[in-house]
């Protein structure tokens, strides 16, 4: 799967308050997240390098907050 590294990139860069609303509660860090996503987008949007635990907390956070974007 590949992301649109234009919106990643503005998620971390100005919607962090939105990562740490989603992970609020969850026991997973921001900064974890944070590093799931910078991950990501070093790697062009292309999610097949993602452990079971990067891809858990790609679909769990980041996926939902970069389709709510799109609508």
């Amino acid at each position: 799967m590949n992301v649109n590294t234009r919106v990643l990139r503005r998620l971390l860069a100005s919607r962090t308050d939105e990562i740490e609303k989603a992970v609020a509660g969850t026991g997973f860090l921001p900064r974890t997240v944070m590093g799931v996503a910078t991950f990501l987008l070093d790697n062009e949007g292309n999610t097949d390098l993602f452990t079971a635990k990067q891809q858990e907390i790609f679909d769990r956070f980041i996926k939902p907050l970069l389709e709510s974007t799109r609508r």
